[in-house]
């Protein structure tokens, strides 16, 4: 298995970084960077079975694994989706993993994704797309307790760090 990891440095607090993440139509957007249309169906709840798809119903299914509201999901993928038919796939421990980190910054997102060797140059040329450019996350406006960010001011990514670690 090859690990693929990325951090980024968002201005705002952990709660309002995970209901972009995991809202349905925030969801939607800042997944555009993949697939045109991405959407999932299920229910972030352990052990349940998510399936991502685009808009003819191909994509993937995982199982949540862990999950940790406002802090930590991990995906443990199982099989691809063609048409709307589930077809296992022996991709052993690939897991996809996102991390929410409280600091003074605001929060550190941190993604790590475990993969077959034959998909990391895929996974590592475009993964790390939907963070920087994503229109979602400039658009969100807060205000932050502790940096007094005035409302509507657009979130600012301090850091997209891409890195590869072999395991």
């Amino acid at each position: 298995m090859e690990q693929l990891s990325y951090e980024i440095e968002i201005n705002a607090e952990p709660e309002k970084v995970w209901s972009v993440l995991w809202g349905d139509i925030t969801y939607r957007q800042w997944t555009t960077a993949f697939t045109e249309g991405s959407f999932y169906e299920g229910t972030l709840e352990e052990h349940s079975i998510i399936k991502f798809l685009d808009p003819k119903n191909n994509g993937m299914y995982s199982r949540v694994e862990k999950m940790i509201p406002n802090e930590e999901i991990t995906f443990l993928h199982l099989g691809e989706i063609y048409e709307g038919i589930e077809v296992p796939q022996d991709w052993g421990e690939s897991t996809e993993a996102y991390f929410l980190e409280e600091n003074e910054e605001g929060t550190l997102l941190k993604t790590k994704i475990k993969t077959l060797q034959n998909l990391k140059l895929s996974l590592k040329r475009n993964f790390p797309k939907p963070y920087p450019s994503s229109s979602i996350c400039q658009k969100i406006s807060f205000k932050h307790r502790k940096n007094n960010i005035k409302p509507n001011q657009p979130l600012k990514f301090i850091i997209w760090k891409p890195y590869l670690m072999k395991q």
